[in-house]
């Protein structure tokens, strides 16, 4: 339905299990006609295939869930090593990086990047001398906009994918303690009414103004159809500030369990300092 639509990328993990489901789908579409280098396939490592010789095993699994024998992007989930049963694996994510660049070398994917990292990790990995990440999958929406991070990326030429692009736009998906916007905010309102769009076309036109590639997550043949619908109207730069306003460093995906883990990427709430390993 995706690809019918026109997506030509599809972002999947170990960890969602449906790399098989992804997996048929491509096949039945391959088979119809569609090159394979036609999408682009991402997928990612999960915590538990952290040391260097578990990666390309790791990989290898999921081409065969995928039925393919490459990827185009390979990522490492977190920074964060963890074992099955949960406890913490203090694997250094240097060791974790080298083997991606090994699965890379043998050409089971096409390029390599990493997720949830911030921005000290990245320079770490850059001044060991190693391979710079093609690109970083990061949470990015109205109320986390990360602009010293898309800085940083854009000048050692690293690609930005955004997820969760809506953040806690949805009243139903929205924490206590999640700050406006929500949906039916009139000011987002406006701008969508006077370019005739819906407000979550606004903020993935928005979000891709700033440099980012927004991954939005959708189920039905209508949103799939929104959500590629934002390319044919501008904001003005007014709109922009308005949007812009809305950025108030919150996070909607903290993963605070892993937070005494020593690679823990985000500001610590209770410290307000942000881990720089």
């Amino acid at each position: 339905m995706a690809i019918d639509l026109g997506y030509r990328h599809i972002d999947t993990a170990y960890t969602y299990k449906v790399e098989d489901q992804v997996g048929r789908a491509l096949r039945m579409k391959i088979e119809g006609g569609m090159k394979r280098e036609d999408v682009y396939v991402t997928t990612k490592l999960w915590n538990d295939r952290h040391a260097r010789d578990a990666v390309m095993p790791a990989l290898r699994q999921s081409l065969q869930a995928l039925n393919l024998s490459y990827v185009d992007l390979y990522l490492i989930h977190w920074p964060i090593g963890q074992f099955a049963n949960s406890t913490f694996d203090y694997t250094d994510y240097l060791e974790t990086w080298r083997g991606m660049t090994d699965a890379k070398q043998l050409g089971l994917t096409k390029s390599i990047g990493v997720s949830n990292f911030n921005q000290s990790q990245i320079e770490r990995i850059l001044d060991s001398g190693l391979e710079t990440p093609a690109v970083l999958q990061v949470e990015v929406n109205l109320n986390l906009q990360q602009p010293e991070l898309l800085s940083y990326c854009k000048t050692k030429g690293i690609t930005v994918m955004g997820y969760t692009p809506f953040g806690s736009l949805f009243h139903k998906k929205a924490r206590g303690d999640a700050p406006p916007p929500r949906i039916d905010d009139s000011q987002l309102s406006t701008i969508a009414a006077y370019h005739n769009k819906t407000v979550t076309q606004i903020v993935l036109r928005y979000l891709t103004d700033i440099g980012v590639i927004p991954i939005p997550k959708a189920l039905s043949y209508n949103h799939l159809a929104s959500n590629i619908d934002i390319y044919d109207f501008n904001l003005t730069e007014t709109e922009r500030s308005i949007l812009k306003a809305f950025d108030k460093g919150y996070r909607t995906i903290p993963q605070l369990k892993w937070i005494e883990h020593p690679y823990y990427p985000f500001q610590k709430a209770n410290s307000q300092q942000t881990v720089i390993q």
